[in-house]
């Protein structure tokens, strides 16, 4: 009897297909553009996007015959063109910000079995807006809904480090005037400002005393193109799961989880 033939359709990912290669190294020269913000001179463009300047001036020609790239008459130096910027507009336009964030704490969550929050500026303050369950045990209060203190929980403490100085100002008032029950998740506390450019400059927060105990969390900020803060992405677990692993596998990879959408977003991390 001769032997079957298996009809189950292929678990491989399909390939891409050829690309044209002459298009994906001319990227590297708008990436450069992109990164660097500032217009640039063709020797230091083309170092940067790993170029002979030769070379580099020849795609230059034809992304300045496409609207890609200008070049300023009076310094030579080169810059996105209009039609660079008709692309980043339409992009904008037709992004879901909020979709992109559900994507992006659901790869989170999956990646490091802790729950993740998606948390915005809402009339109250920090606010969540979404959570991925990791499937495990852990029992929290957090919901969509849930308004965090400003200083006294990690989420809080993003907008506290990211936001304008009067709007955080206006916020911390307004919580010490609330009543003890207002439901708000942890309490009023003082933040240094030693605390607040040490947040800037490690790009996470974490609170050493959680509004619940056994629970630990850090967040991280998330940026539009226009550099403000959008929303924080806020990881929570068991302070013995969280904590043993935080510093070498859990909060890079909520920083890169953030960064990446920031990207998404349209912010520049040269910045």
């Amino acid at each position: 009897m001769p032997p079957t033939t298996s009809k189950r359709k292929s678990t491989e990912p399909k390939s891409e297909g050829r690309g044209v290669q002459s298009i994906e190294i001319g990227a590297r020269l708008l990436s450069a553009l992109v990164e660097e913000v500032e217009p640039m001179m063709l020797k230091d463009l083309a170092q940067v996007a790993g170029f002979a300047p030769a070379q580099a001036h020849a795609y230059l020609v034809s992304f300045r015959k496409t609207g890609l790239v200008e070049q300023d008459a009076d310094t030579g130096r080169y810059r996105l063109g209009r039609f660079a910027l008709d692309l980043g507009i339409t992009s904008m336009r037709t992004t879901d910000p909020m979709a992109l964030a559900g994507d992006a704490i659901t790869e989170l969550s999956e990646r490091t079995a802790l729950h993740v929050a998606l948390v915005v500026w809402g009339s109250f303050g920090p606010t969540v807006v979404s959570v991925k369950e990791s499937g495990g045990q852990l029992n929290m209060n957090t919901r969509p809904g849930t308004v965090y203190s400003m200083a006294g929980t990690a989420s809080g403490r993003i907008f506290t480090a990211f936001l304008p100085d009067a709007i955080v100002r206006d916020a911390i008032a307004s919580e010490k005037r609330e009543r003890a029950d207002s439901g708000r998740v942890g309490t009023a506390r003082f933040m240094s400002r030693k605390e607040i450019d040490q947040i800037r400059e490690q790009g996470y927060a974490t609170v050493e005393q959680p509004p619940v105990p056994g629970i630990s969390a850090y967040s991280a900020p998330v940026f539009d193109h226009s550099g403000q803060l959008v929303m924080a992405i806020t990881i929570i677990g068991q302070d013995y799961y969280l904590e043993a692993h935080a510093e070498d596998e859990f909060i890079p990879a909520l920083i890169e989880a953030a960064r990446g959408l920031s990207t998404e977003l349209g912010y520049t991390h040269s910045r």
